[in-house]
């Protein structure tokens, strides 16, 4: 529970330290961009210190590419 504080906490921070310059400036598309990308942060944090499976991207990939990989390689042998 300590991690979930602790990320909430940062996250808060950095809300903190970054809103007021993108209001200041008028930077809306920074803005949602910002709050996007901080909603995920968040997200993956809490569920990290919580120890629930995030799936690793990586896989995904390979399952993309593998074919495309495959045909190379028989191009090339």
């Amino acid at each position: 529970m300590l991690g979930v504080a602790g990320t909430i906490v940062a996250a808060i921070m950095m809300i903190a330290f970054e809103l007021p310059n993108l209001r200041k400036n008028k930077l809306t598309k920074e803005l949602w961009v910002f709050s996007i990308l901080m909603l995920i942060a968040v997200g993956l944090g809490i569920a990290q210190s919580l120890d629930l499976h995030i799936p690793n991207p990586l896989i995904g990939i390979t399952y993309i590419f593998k074919p495309f990989s495959d045909f190379i390689y028989g191009f090339l042998k």
